[in-house]
């Protein structure tokens, strides 16, 4: 999967504005160096996965947003809970026949 770097900065630095942060403040919250934070969101710089997820918690937000621009609602993440705890109750011939239900809904354009 590609990743692109840009949009990561710009996602950075667009939920930075929206909490009304200064780079100087996030790079405080994070342990990250002067200039570190300017550099990754202007793409000059790749985080590390550490600096990643200091910069996700700084930011009260996900990998998948910041990687990808994927947003879960708490309704979505609930389900996707109560779902797998339902899973792990299931014996082996349910989870299969769950995988090849699941297998099913991703082929086809609902």
């Amino acid at each position: 999967m590609y990743v692109d770097y840009k949009e990561v900065g710009k996602r950075i630095a667009a939920r930075r504005k929206a909490l009304g942060l200064k780079q100087n403040k996030v790079n405080e919250m994070a342990e990250l160096s002067d200039k570190y934070l300017s550099n990754i969101e202007t793409a000059r710089s790749i985080p590390s996965i550490d600096v990643l997820m200091r910069i996700c918690k700084a930011l009260d937000t996900t990998p998948d947003y910041i990687l990808l621009g994927a947003v879960k609602n708490d309704d979505d993440v609930e389900t996707e809970r109560l779902a797998l705890e339902k899973l792990k109750g299931f014996s082996g011939r349910k989870k299969k026949l769950v995988y090849k239900f699941v297998n099913m809904l991703d082929d086809e354009e609902i």
